[in-house]
């Protein structure tokens, strides 16, 4: 049975949680709205239409903000405790401010996993939407490139031509066992080019040996053939760097396929242990705010604590972002790089708890 004061606890941190996600999710509306509208600035569209890419797009953006989100709630959850004099009144019925911290650990832990399970699936695909849309509006809408398990697929259109591109590997800078498809303006087959492999690492690819058909001859052989593209290595890694857009199943089947092909999965990995770790990450954030309230003065107007948080944020932000750039640069194993900061945090944790009853 639930007890009376955890049911108290409980829904008054779970008001604090979704009234600062709501707030949050306004913030970033109002930010997110300007970058929209000054990306159309030059095109003829109403002003319902960046309205409504910003709403799909501010789901993902939210998620990636909420570890913030819940280490600001805990902070003013603790708060209207403290302001209340209710943390002295839980201590007065042996709740002390372990076992309280004990209740806020599994509320954001649980939380995380109907974020990940939840949300995270419903905000990549509201970011899918968003990108399929606004690439309407790109300068790159004529260009496609995506893994299958059938190798790399690329349609490139240059100088009024349409080049099927198929590739069944990618190393580095090559693409290995290539078939080329060319088409005119208006789609009719011109012909093939095969090759072996190929160097992409400029936009003139260079192939040491291809065989050229033309539809209407033989194949001939070309040694030290160019082939201009409107893509390189560096652009094709930039193509397929956009995650968010994935759900977690989708991940795994593109993490399947990028092995099939011998493209990189580092990235698709830290992507994947970083949601992993998500509900964990959720409940670190939660403890920490936890420690730092109870162990700095309670004289201090709010706006003091809300500093405090952001500057925590900023920190913490950036610590996982310079490991998971090791990670993803693989100067360091992938799981180490995700799980890295949330050991270091947890150790700081860990001393602030040994006589938070004390407090």
């Amino acid at each position: 049975m639930i007890k009376t004061y955890q049911k108290y606890i409980t829904r008054n941190y779970l008001k604090t949680v979704f009234s600062m996600t709501g707030i949050f999710f306004c913030l970033v509306l109002i930010l997110n709205i300007f970058e929209e509208i000054n990306y159309f600035k030059d095109i003829e569209i109403t002003f319902l239409f960046p309205l409504f890419l910003n709403f799909l797009n501010a789901p993902s953006i939210l998620y990636n903000i909420f570890p913030f989100i819940f280490l600001v709630s805990s902070q003013f959850f603790f708060l209207n405790l403290i302001e209340k004099n209710e943390l002295i009144v839980l201590k007065n019925f042996g709740i002390d401010n372990f076992k309280l911290i004990k209740i806020l650990t599994a509320l954001s832990f649980i939380l995380g996993l109907l974020v990940v399970l939840v949300f995270y699936n419903l905000s990549s695909n509201l970011k899918y939407i968003y990108l399929d849309l606004k690439s309407d509006y790109s300068s790159d809408d004529k260009y496609l490139a995506v893994i299958t398990e059938n190798g790399l697929w690329i349609r490139d259109e240059i100088d009024n031509k349409t080049n099927i591109i198929n590739a069944d590997k990618i190393e580095k800078d090559y693409l290995k066992v290539v078939t080329i498809t060319r088409f005119d303006s208006d789609f009719n087959l011109i012909g093939y080019i095969y090759a072996d492999e190929i160097n992409i690492k400029k936009n003139e690819w260079f192939i040491k040996k291809a065989t050229v058909n033309n539809n209407e001859t033989k194949n001939t052989i070309k040694n030290n053939f160019f082939f201009q593209s409107n893509f390189n290595s560096e652009k094709i890694n930039t193509l397929f760097s956009n995650l968010e857009s994935l759900s977690l199943w989708e991940l795994l089947k593109l993490k399947r396929d990028y092995k099939d092909v011998g493209y990189s999965v580092s990235e698709i990995n830290i992507h994947l242990q970083r949601i992993y770790s998500y509900p964990i990450y959720l409940s670190i954030m939660t403890v920490l705010s936890a420690v730092i309230m109870l162990n700095i003065g309670h004289n201090k107007p709010r706006i003091f604590y809300l500093l405090l948080g952001i500057l925590l944020s900023v920190i913490i932000f950036y610590l996982n972002r310079f490991v998971n750039l090791l990670g993803e640069n693989e100067k360091l194993p992938v799981n180490l790089s995700i799980w890295l900061p949330h050991i270091i945090m947890f150790i700081l944790i860990t001393i602030g708890l040994v006589r938070i009853n004390e407090k």
